[in-house]
């Protein structure tokens, strides 16, 4: 699992501070107080709707709750695109997002403002990735990447023990992939990119191809079998340009019961025993995994971003 943090390390013996996380999504809201998945005292969900009312929806629970248990400190997993440079002046901004109303929301500083305590920022993607290194699935992996693919399709992750950042941070979803549109003749449903990865294989652009939401297309329904072969070719993409030891996937469309064993499948079929490595060629079943904290990654994550922020920020 690695090192813990002296924020992690302190709660362990029962006496260290108490965090807040918020996992903010396009559709709803996740607020929860506590200090990581075996202590989780309060949560509470509810629709995303303008900045100023969902914010302060937000901000709400964590000063009731912090009448009881006084926060430390709290985490941002946000929709995105989003700011995450500390160093830039447009930092834990929402910058330019589809969702009608979010552009350019200053999402941290609204909430450090109303807190008064040290607020850590970061996609969501990135977030989930770091609960899952601390908590779930990715323990002891020090390159890995979180994939989920529901509404959207989002990528983060880590390299060196530490989340992906850059020229600004992962947009996995929005990479190109081979697209034959003999047979999928579907354009696209991405408002940018049209058949990127996101326009051919999210929730919305499912439903706009067969006329049905995901979750109700049958099991045997040949929707599956070109989801999961959009999906292989993306983590041919990110196995072969970022090495990870292991590809978290999460998200609503991940809960079909036949989608992991098919995308492992695809993924095999076009590495075609390239990377001679144990963790390949012993199957790939360990290395393409559901997140280990369900679908809780992100709102965890949160609170584990917010113990990183309180130590640095002392």
């Amino acid at each position: 699992m690695g090192d813990m943090t002296s924020a992690t390390a302190a709660t362990a013996r029962g006496d260290g501070p108490v965090f807040g996380g918020i996992e903010a999504g396009g559709t709803k809201f996740v607020c929860a107080v506590g200090t990581g998945p075996d202590d989780v005292r309060a949560e509470v969900r509810f629709p995303t709707t303008t900045p100023g009312e969902t914010i302060e929806q937000a901000v709400s629970f964590f000063r009731e709750h912090a009448e009881r248990s006084p926060l430390a400190a709290v985490g941002i997993a946000s929709f995105g695109p989003v700011d995450p440079d500390p160093a830039s002046p447009m930092y834990g901004y929402i910058t330019s997002t589809p969702k009608p109303g979010w552009q350019n929301t200053d999402f941290a500083g609204s909430v450090e403002r109303a807190l008064g305590v040290p607020v850590g920022f970061d996609t969501d993607t990135n977030v989930a990735a770091l609960g899952e290194h601390r908590w779930g699935a990715a323990q002891g992996f020090d390159t890995f990447i979180y994939l989920t693919v529901g509404t959207g399709i989002g990528g983060g992750g880590v390299v060196g023990g530490k989340p992906m950042h850059g020229l600004l941070h992962p947009e996995m979803g929005h990479i190109r992939i081979p697209h034959d549109s003999t047979q999928d003749p579907f354009p696209g449903a991405c408002p940018f990119h049209g058949d990127c990865l996101e326009g051919l294989a999210a929730g919305p652009a499912m439903e706009q191809r067969w006329g049905r939401r995901a979750e109700d297309l049958p099991a045997d329904h040949p929707a599956w079998a070109l989801e999961a072969r959009y999906l292989a070719l993306a983590l041919t993409c990110f196995t072969f340009v970022l090495s990870p030891q292991r590809i978290v996937m999460g998200g609503g469309i991940m809960s079909h019961p036949a989608i992991f064993p098919m995308i492992r499948f695809g993924l095999g079929d076009l590495l075609n025993g390239y990377l001679q490595t144990p963790d390949l060629l012993s199957g790939l079943d360990r290395y393409v995994v559901p997140p280990g904290l369900g679908q809780r990654s992100g709102v965890l994550g949160a609170i584990a971003l917010a113990q990183d922020h309180y130590d640095a920020s002392r």
